[in-house]
């Protein structure tokens, strides 16, 4: 569980770029996270996972404080940024044994999990080449593995499937579904509305660093007072 109360994050100059936020994103749920470029979806997930200090409020991981507990914290969740920043002078296998060793991951354990997730990934055969030999691709592939190593339980995605072929984002999204009937959480954030509608169980729409809905894809038609598609009732909520 992720729990965000009252958070506040501003500028320099003190414009607010996150005003006042609560959010609560619950076990076994599926949430997708969407706005308009420069809404604040990033530095909301950056907040959550430590990468940004919070000016005001609290976000929880599983109880535990970023800004009190932070590496307590940290231990509960995994995290694929937007860009996939990695050292690319190592091999592909050495990167997961890296991250491997930060998470203390037993070695079977380790072994297991790389070469099914490299092989449903499709990129087995290259975890022996070097990282900036990778296309934009397959790296976003590798920090997924890399992510899902130690098996956290609650998955921060900000724009997941970008740059991933159709195979790898009908696989991310089998395991997104896998993980949420377990129990777990999911997180993400998308431009993708189609994506959005047919696996989220719930959603929050933020516009100029606020809340202004959450709730199920259902609801959100049922505000916008649209029947047709997510993609025009969000639209019409943030007013374009």
């Amino acid at each position: 569980m992720i729990e965000i109360k009252n958070v506040t994050e501003s500028y320099v100059d003190g414009i607010k770029v996150i005003d006042n936020m609560n959010l609560t994103i619950e076990n076994g749920t599926i949430f997708g996270f969407i706005g308009p470029n420069g809404a604040g979806k990033t530095t909301t997930i950056e907040m959550i996972t430590g990468v940004l200090n919070i000016d005001k409020g609290d976000i929880l991981i599983d109880g535990k404080s970023i800004i009190q507990n932070p590496i307590e914290a940290k231990r509960n969740f995994g995290f694929v940024p937007d860009t996939p920043d990695v050292f690319e002078k190592l091999a592909g296998i050495e990167y997961l044994n890296f991250i491997g060793d930060v998470y203390e991951v037993p070695s079977k354990t380790r072994l297991e999990k790389v070469t099914k997730l490299a092989k449903e990934f499709n990129i087995y055969d290259q975890l022996r080449n070097r990282i900036q030999s990778y296309s934009h691709g397959m790296k976003q592939k590798l920090q997924i593995i890399s992510v899902l190593l130690h098996d956290p339980k609650n998955w921060i995605l900000d724009e997941p499937m970008t740059g991933l072929d159709p195979k790898a984002s009908y696989t991310l999204k089998k395991l997104m579904k896998e993980h949420s009937k377990k129990g777990n959480t999911v997180f993400f954030s998308t431009h993708v509305l189609e994506v959005a509608e047919k696996i989220c169980d719930k959603i929050a729409v933020i516009d100029k660093g606020k809340i202004i809905f959450v709730g199920t894809c259902e609801e959100l038609k049922e505000k916008a007072k649209n029947n047709s598609s997510l993609e025009e009732s969000f639209l019409k909520i943030i007013g374009d």
